[in-house]
């Protein structure tokens, strides 16, 4: 395997660390969407899907037809052709058939759809699938390698501790870094934190499923999986966000126009012993990792109007052949984000009146 990670940058220091915590404190919260107990109705001390999306909102604000986090993207189409690599661990058709159709959503990781591109780390990347029987699976990655936490409880408590403050409007300083001190395991996320940097394209990112999932054969046999898509890009390694706001779209309208962009789809499978509901834990050692197959990227559409625009990309809707891991995270996920579509879903975002009145 080609080893697509970027090179090694100089670590902050404890100091520096911490003061970069506290500020991007509330960013930090919302880098993989807003969960909740699904069955949360049944018991009052539960989080429910509504509690995690007003939390988002209290901490970016509420910006009405955007999504509640990852508010700031772009749309994107064109397909993935399998390799046979999979075919012996999946009856997936997406992996049986020689292409299927997609359609794809690149953000930032943020609720703010104003923020600015080198505002954040991490680069989010979501894809819906569409086999031909009908079928669709549906997934959200993002460009770090693990989550900070592995509850929804924790989840929450990174929330609060990132939001602003009656008095100041801003974070406390002080609440993040004892989250963090509080909560031992999100120490390889910190790790991560700590080197990286904001890249100057979404199309020299490796992006990450984090959760496990299972590859699942006729017979029922079944293989835990993480995957991810890694670039073929020729500067896949990436470059240092230029200055400005809103140089992700433009760049990546560009790139499309020269020609189609390239992923190679890898599924990591486990080995026994490796964490399988635990998103905030990393897989240590050597690894089995198969080629899935290629997704290719044809063109883009602003998210106003883009194909993607109304797709709620639900980590739980998956085709035979992938089945859930019991990651507490998935099924809250899937709660949150029917939540936060609901209330977009009933709103009119400025973007969307504007490419409207543009229209003839």
């Amino acid at each position: 395997m080609v080893d697509h990670s970027p090179p090694p940058r100089p670590a902050l220091s404890t100091a520096s660390l911490i003061a970069r915590l506290a500020g991007i404190g509330a960013v930090v919260a919302v880098v993989a969407g807003a969960f909740a107990y699904v069955n949360g109705t049944l018991d009052p001390q539960r989080l429910r899907p509504k509690t995690l999306v007003n939390a988002l909102e209290t901490n970016n604000g509420v910006h009405p037809g955007f999504r509640r986090n990852h508010a700031k993207g772009v749309c994107v189409a064109g397909y993935f052709e399998s390799s046979p690599e999979v075919r012996a661990y999946s009856s997936a058709q997406v992996f049986n058939e020689a292409k299927t159709p997609v359609i794809g959503r690149f953000a930032l990781p943020s609720g703010n759809p104003y923020a600015p591109d080198s505002s954040v780390p991490i680069r989010s990347f979501a894809v819906q699938f569409s086999q031909a029987n009908g079928q669709q699976w549906r997934t959200g990655m993002n460009s770090m390698p693990v989550f900070p936490v592995g509850t929804p409880e924790a989840f929450y408590q990174l929330l609060k501790a990132g939001a602003p403050a009656p008095a100041t409007g801003k974070p406390n300083p002080a609440s993040m870094p004892a989250f963090f001190a509080s909560h031992p395991e999100t120490a390889p996320f910190l790790a991560w934190v700590k080197t990286a940097k904001p890249s100057a394209s979404y199309a020299t990112e490796t992006y990450n499923g984090i959760n496990a999932f299972y590859l699942v054969t006729d017979d029922g046999k079944r293989q835990a999986v993480r995957w991810s898509v890694a670039p073929q890009s020729q500067d896949a390694a990436g470059d240092t966000a230029p200055e400005g706001a809103d140089f992700l779209e433009k760049d990546l309208v560009q790139r499309l126009a020269a020609g189609p962009l390239h992923w190679q789809l890898n599924m990591t499978l486990a080995n026994p012993g490796d964490p399988l509901d635990d998103a905030s834990k990393t897989w240590t050692g050597e690894h089995k990792v198969l080629n899935a197959g290629t997704l290719v990227l044809q063109s883009s559409q602003p998210q106003a109007d883009g194909d993607c625009r109304d797709i709620n990309f639900d980590p739980l809707i998956l085709p035979s052949g992938i089945e859930a891991s019991n990651d507490p995270l998935l099924a809250a996920r899937s709660a949150a984000y029917a939540s936060s579509y609901l209330r977009r879903a009933g709103e009119v975002s400025p973007l969307h009146s504007a490419s409207q009145e543009s229209k003839p």
